[in-house]
């Protein structure tokens, strides 16, 4: 039954900082835009040539 003292305001404490890393990262601007970042990855290279030819044959 003592544990309870120890482990009750340690899952509060745990759960409280959570919701501050939470409510931290909203005001950030960290979730604004979720899907941009993913479409970019796909859009990263650069377009290549086909109309000179290669040197390789």
């Amino acid at each position: 039954m003592t544990v309870i003292y120890v482990v009750l305001p340690l899952a509060i404490l745990i759960a409280a900082a959570a919701v501050g890393a939470f409510a931290w990262a909203t005001r950030r601007g960290q979730f604004d835009d979720l899907e941009t970042p993913a479409h970019r990855m796909l859009l990263d290279d650069d377009p290549i040539d086909i109309t000179e030819p290669t040197d390789g044959d």
